[in-house]
């Protein structure tokens, strides 16, 4: 039997889903079973096009609902996590019990994690690791701006090697070791440590590019590094350099798509007022309500960086 899991790519906390899913659903539900692993990026089309829903079962974390009769189970927490009213209407019509939304968790690994132990009597203490840091690193709970961007632990070493390490198909590869090792010893794993420092310099390199890049004016930073082949950088690092800072606006590019990245500053003790995820969708994009994006098709990186001027001055406003 074959299952097929999708999951959010380059993305810490949609690798760490994807583990806590193939350990439950090994335990809980079928153990002779083969996965398949599939990870999706946020584009400017429709994620589901073609037969991407080939497994004997079909499984979706940390991404965008699909209405496809094939698939059997969902996991997310995201706000944007419905493509259209149609979508949300068919989620809430569903009777399987396999499918499981709820926004209000700062990340999927800690919702997955919560709903197998709760509703399938898994026990997710083997993962309490992968589990706690997927919740801290999504959820933007470091303590400091200089924790986030320090980079001493195995769970942010192993972050920055998922979401910017230029390998194909490179999560598929580790789910099977962050199901069963430890994280200090996943970094250890040739296809991470191989990467480990090169990315940790070009790190160091993104700290210097975005303040060459950066303006911030009322409480607003914005940043255009699209020409820095930069896309993958620390989110954290603007409000490490701009601690007064509220909301932070950037464009970066890749051969995949411009995106426009729009976040809050977890560190500021004034309430955010703004919904990012609410002004994302009004131009395609979503997430969560203080950390949000937009993607557009590579050839309109103009038309990125002028979203990301409008919501910077709504923001600003």
């Amino acid at each position: 039997m074959k299952v097929r899991l999708c999951f959010h790519d380059k993305c810490f906390d949609g690798a760490a889903s994807a583990a806590v899913f193939t350990r439950f659903y090994r335990e809980r539900i079928r153990s002779d079973v083969e996965f398949l692993f599939t990870g999706m990026t946020h584009m400017a089309v429709r994620p589901f096009e073609g037969n991407v829903f080939d497994g004997d079962e079909n499984a979706i974390v940390d991404f965008k609902y699909s209405s496809s009769p094939k698939l059997t189970w969902w996991f997310d927490h995201h706000q944007s996590a419905f493509l259209s009213p149609a979508d949300a209407a068919h989620f809430r019509q569903d009777t399987s019990g396999k499918k499981f939304y709820d926004p209000n968790y700062k990340s999927c690994t800690k919702f997955l994690a919560d709903v197998a132990a709760e509703k399938f009597g898994f026990d997710a203490r083997p993962l309490a690791e992968l589990v706690y840091w997927g919740d801290l690193i999504d959820g933007a709970q470091y303590p400091t701006p200089e924790s986030a961007v320090r980079l001493s632990e195995p769970a942010t070493q192993l972050a920055l090697v998922i979401e910017a390490a230029p390998v194909v198909n490179l999560v598929p590869m580790l789910i099977p070791s962050l199901v069963q090792k430890d994280l200090a010893d996943v970094v250890k794993l040739p296809v991470v440590a191989e990467h480990l420092p090169a990315l940790v310099a070009r790190h160091k390199r993104s700290l210097e590019v975005l303040k060459l890049r950066t303006e911030t004016r009322d409480g607003v930073i914005f940043f255009d590094v699209s020409g820095d082949d930069l896309e993958g950088y620390n989110k954290f690092i603007p409000y490490y350099l701009y601690p007064e800072s509220f909301y932070s606006v950037g464009v970066s590019a890749s051969p995949t798509r411009a995106k426009v990245s729009v976040g809050s500053n977890p560190w500021q003790t004034a309430p955010v007022e703004k919904n990012l995820a609410s002004i994302c969708e009004k131009y395609g994009g979503g997430g969560h309500p203080r950390v949000a994006a937009i993607s557009f098709d590579p050839a309109d990186l103009e038309r990125a960086r002028q979203v990301a001027r409008e919501i910077a001055a709504t923001l600003r406003a």
